[in-house]
């Protein structure tokens, strides 16, 4: 698996949108050049595999003691029942919080003390989601080994949380290399590189939106 077979399938299906010049508005109220959809990859057959295949094979080199995979709510869910049918493994899903009724489950799916957990995440961008995840298998008594994902925008505050939450994160393509498929493609200007990448290193300073484009 390469970043870069990965980055250029995400852009082929517009499972990310880079628009400098017109800037998405995320929830947060944040002014981002990059917008980020990895449930469209489920939409498209033949990314689909690409993406479950690459999966299986970090999961196969990074945590090869795996016995349960666990999705995060709610983007991470298929892609963990599906990497699952194909390593032969038990999947199940983490919710944001407890259920309101019935068991009150927050895991569901089959769990026992001290197995060993691989978390299946789409997108890291601040982690804030997938650590809490992480922590609520962690109580569970999970042996969380690690997480899986498929992109990561690679934000300092995404890895200083990864970090202080001991969580180790293998992501199959990054931001990086997007923004430089995305060049050699002419899909944006060589300019506009390094611009989203300011915007990756302070996402809440619009300064990266005031730098010249030749």
């Amino acid at each position: 698996m390469k970043k870069r077979d990965i980055a250029e399938a995400l852009l082929s299906i517009q499972a990310v949108f880079l628009r400098p010049e017109d800037p998405f508005t995320w929830a947060s109220g944040i002014k981002s050049p990059i917008y980020c959809d990895n449930r469209l990859t489920l939409t498209a057959p033949k990314v689909r595999t690409l993406i479950e295949e690459a999966l299986v094979e970090v999961i196969n080199e990074f945590y090869p003691n795996v016995e349960v995979l666990m999705g995060t709510s709610t983007a991470g869910i298929p892609h963990a029942a599906i990497v699952g049918h194909l390593m032969d493994l038990p999947a199940g899903y983490v919710r944001g919080g407890k259920k309101d009724h019935g068991r009150s489950n927050q895991i569901e799916g089959k769990l026992s003390e001290g197995e060993k957990v691989v978390v299946i995440e789409d997108l890291i961008s601040t982690a804030g989601s997938c650590c809490e995840t992480v922590e609520t298998l962690r109580k569970a008594g999970a042996d969380v080994l690690g997480v899986a994902s498929i992109f990561t925008y690679g934000m300092k505050k995404g890895l200083e949380n990864l970090a202080a939450h001991n969580i180790e994160n293998h992501s199959l393509s990054d931001l990086d290399t997007l923004v430089e498929v995305a060049v050699d493609t002419g899909y944006i200007k060589p300019d506009d590189k390094n611009r989203i990448l300011s915007f990756r290193e302070n996402p809440a300073d619009t300064g990266w939106m005031k730098q010249e484009v030749q």
